[in-house]
Formats: structure tokens, C-alpha cells, sequence
């Protein structure tokens, strides 16, 4: 394995993050004023991010969970109780299904699909209950889930859709943006991700009581000046944080199309690998936003996940696991009865997959060293590309 220093230095790093020059002018004004809280710069990141993403409100909070969170204690105000079902794909990041049970509620998981890695929308409805209040799709390293469906299913049953977006930043389905199908949507701004505040975390919506709500929830369920209406979070963003996101957003158009770039680009190298490998692809009629670049060995291979990882990781590749099947291989999740096997297809994605970056800093010729080690790779195992 490399060491902890080599590790500091790969050849291709799996995660970037981009600070602009108005952004730490933003950052010297508000340290120079003391003024640093939730203020003006947060109300325009606010307000900037709902115009880029084609929402009438938007709310700044303190992390993508706090806002998976929030958008679904925002429920309570139209009729859920707590203990009640939010249903969420069984393969993602362990931030959905934690966010469910911080906001009070059960969540009830779904297999996904093995070609998408998104929640399975044919097996949406077998797991609807009397108790259930939403779904929470996830579109997973930014390639939308089938948004058509899922609202189909959710106006049919009158349950609230939550996208968490947390890593689908400019995604569009069908010639819609990702986050304006559901009634919020909740996106992630940590460091790793398309538009960045460094931490942080924002919630969109159309509907100006559930915005409301938000304000309300992120602020220990506040109202006015000191009247507490919800059993709330403490969850605001800072004004440092803003700034950076101000920045961002600035320059989101060249992140996205970097990293767009830097996606196709993979796509097409990596059709010659179809046989060994199950990729992310881009559909007809979906455009991804780019989180990261998804491969899921297939079956009956005579090499592991692992041996794989620790080859690229060996060339200065960096990558991480392709998550877990929350219920069935998150022990957190124990206590919920789940055996392994419950979720074949996301236990397998989990097994035998994982993704490395694809960001803004990354250039093609160092995704064409990916490519020549994966071929590297492939000839010690006896493989011909």
C-alpha cells in the first residue's frame, strides 16, 4: 500500500475543492467586520443557488444530511407523525438513511439497479405501507433516478418526494433539472462535490410554507424572535461558508463542464473494458452531474475488487468503496432485522464495486493513466484489450 505521504501526492486524487479570489474577499470582509453567523452572504448564496437550480426558495444549512433531515422533518407540518416510513434506496451514502432517523422517522430500503445504482423504481410500490409519508430517491455519483416513475408512484399514493441531490448538481432528466421534480430537494455542498461551501448543505423548494418550515427547523424550530413552534435542529450556515459557495458558484458552469468532460471522456475509454466492467453511462434523455466515475466488476472474473483497488491504488490512483448496503451491511443498522441477502443487488454493487474522481482538476491525460493502468491490470490477469 502507498504510504501516508505518497497517499498526500497521488497521480490522481479522488477529490478537489475550489476556492475563487472573490471568494476570499468575501471571506477577509466578513472576518474584518466580525460579523461571521448567518447573515447577508448566506441570504445571496441563498438566493443565487435557487436561481441556478430553478427554485423559487432555497435554505443554507450546515451539512447534506442536516438538509436530508430537515426537508423530511418539514413532513410534520403536513400531517406525519413520527415513527412513520420514508423510503429510501438500500445502496448510498449512510448519510440518507441516518438523516431519516434524525428527523424521526423509519426508513424502509429498496434494491436498487445494478446498471444505474439508483433505487429500483419497480419495486417502489411493493414497499409502500399505510405508514408511509415519502420516497427519497437518491441520485447516486449524479446520474438521475427515474424521476417519471417515482412521481407517478407518489401522486398515485399522495406521499411527498424528497430528491436528495446530494451528488447530482446540474443533472437533468428528460430535459429537467435534477431537484425540480420533487417537492424539495436536498444537495450536499461538502468539499468533494460540484458547488462547494467546504461543509454545508441546501434545501430547494417550490413552496413557500415548506421553505418556511426550513427557516424555522435549522434555527431550533424558531419563530420570530423567540417563539418555538417545531422540535428543531441546530443546523445554519456561517458566513465564511457562504463565501466560498458565492465563489462557486461563480465558476459552477467551468466545474460542471470540466467534470462533464472529464465524464465522457471516461465513458467512451472505458467501452473497451464492457465485458470486465459494469460503468456509469449516460442514458438517452438524462444528462449526469458528475460526482465521480462508478465501476462494478462483473461476474464470473478471475480477479477481486481489491485486487483491482490495490493496483490502482499502488499507480497513484485514489478511489474509495462503492458504499454499502445500508441495512444488510451497515452494522449501525443492525438492530433492524435485515439479513444479509435481503438486497442482492446493492450488496453486490457494494461487494464488487467502488469509484475514483473525475473533478474539475483532473485532466484528460491523467484519465488516460487510468485507462493504461486498467489495461496494465487486465494483461497480468491474463486479459487481452
Amino acid at each position: 500500500m502507498l504510504s501516508v505521504e505518497a497517499k498526500a501526492q497521488y497521480r490522481v486524487p479522488f477529490g478537489t475543492v475550489s476556492i475563487t479570489p472573490d471568494a476570499r474577499k468575501l471571506i477577509d470582509v466578513a472576518l474584518d467586520t466580525k460579523f461571521v453567523t448567518r447573515g447577508k452572504y448566506v441570504a445571496e448564496f441563498e438566493k443565487q443557488f435557487a436561481k441556478t437550480f430553478q427554485a423559487k426558495e432555497a435554505v443554507a444549512v450546515s451539512s447534506g444530511t442536516d438538509a436530508d433531515a430537515l426537508a423530511l422533518a418539514v413532513l410534520y407540518d403536513f400531517g406525519a407523525k413520527r415513527g412513520d416510513e420514508i423510503i429510501i434506496p438500500a445502496l448510498t451514502f449512510v448519510a440518507t438513511g441516518n438523516a431519516v432517523f434524525q428527523a424521526g422517522f423509519t426508513p424502509v430500503f429498496v434494491d436498487v439497479k445494478r446498471e444505474t445504482l439508483n433505487i429500483d423504481a419497480d419495486k417502489i410500490e411493493a414497499a409502500i405501507t399505510p405508514r408511509t409519508r415519502g420516497i427519497m430517491p437518491v441520485h447516486l455519483m449524479g446520474k438521475p433516478a427515474q424521476m417519471d416513475k417515482i412521481m407517478d408512484i407518489a401522486r398515485k399514493h399522495k406521499l411527498t418526494v424528497v430528491e436528495d441531490a446530494a451528488e447530482a448538481h446540474g443533472a437533468e432528466f428528460k430535459g429537467q433539472l435534477v431537484g425540480t421534480f420533487g417537492h424539495m430537494a436536498a444537495y450536499s455542498l461538502y468539499a468533494a462535490h460540484i458547488i462547494t461551501t467546504i461543509e454545508g448543505g441546501i434545501v430547494t423548494t417550490n413552496d413557500p410554507a415548506m421553505a418556511d418550515a426550513l427557516r424555522s427547523l435549522r434555527n431550533h424550530g424558531l419563530v420570530g424572535k423567540f417563539e418555538f413552534q417545531r422540535i428543531g435542529f441546530s443546523a445554519k450556515m456561517n458566513e465564511l461558508e457562504a463565501a466560498v459557495g458565492l465563489g462557486n458558484i461563480e465558476i459552477y458552469e467551468d466545474i460542471l463542464g470540466r467534470r462533464r468532460r472529464n465524464l465522457l471522456h471516461l465513458i467512451s475509454k472505458f467501452q473497451k473494458f464492457d465485458k470486465y466492467f459494469i460503468t456509469i453511462k449516460e442514458e438517452k434523455g438524462e444528462k449526469i452531474g458528475p460526482h465521480a466515475y462508478s465501476v462494478v466488476l462483473r461476474e464470473g472474473l478471475n480477479f477481486t475488487k481489491d485486487e483491482f483497488v490495490n493496483y490502482l491504488d499502488q499507480a497513484g490512483v485514489d478511489s474509495r468503496n462503492l458504499f454499502y448496503s445500508i441495512p444488510t451491511q451497515c452494522a449501525s443498522y443492525a438492530f433492524l432485522g435485515h439479513k444479509l441477502g435481503a438486497f442482492p443487488e446493492s450488496e453486490y454493487c457494494s461487494d464488487h464495486g467502488f469509484h475514483f474522481g473525475i473533478h474539475q482538476d483532473i485532466e484528460l491525460s491523467q484519465l488516460d493513466y487510468v485507462v493504461e493502468t486498467t489495461e496494465s491490470f487486465l494483461r497480468s490477469k491474463g486479459h487481452k484489450t
